[in-house]
């Protein structure tokens, strides 16, 4: 593949762990703070450990969190560059693009 497809591909692995609302926020946990698997698991009580873990493999193969071994504990932080490069890429540009739209229409009236 060549770079732009690498990039799409990755972007869409983000775009796959962004929509599910508890990966969102086992991010959020993860931006206040590194965690234990076992201390992330504390703070999604709803949330069995197994699932708990299904998450966290989709967050990784995203690139969004990464683990490190400890002795016996893993411990998780969060990874924002690729939430940096889907806001480069996408959300800054199409914000751009709006407020030039708005501001075309402000000096229209």
């Amino acid at each position: 593949m060549n770079g732009d497809n690498d990039n799409d591909f990755d972007d869409d692995k983000v775009f796959k762990a962004l929509a599910s609302p508890a990966r969102r926020q086992m991010l959020d946990e993860l931006k206040m703070s590194p965690h234990t698997t076992g201390s992330l698991c504390a703070r999604l009580p709803e949330l069995d450990r197994t699932t708990v873990l299904q998450h966290l493999r989709v967050l990784e193969r995203a690139e969004l969190v990464t683990g490190r071994k400890i002795g016996r504990e893993r411990h998780l932080s969060l990874a924002p560059l690729p939430i940096k490069r889907i806001y480069d890429r996408w959300i800054s540009e199409y914000m751009n693009a709006a407020v030039e739209l708005l501001d075309a229409l402000n000096a229209a009236q």
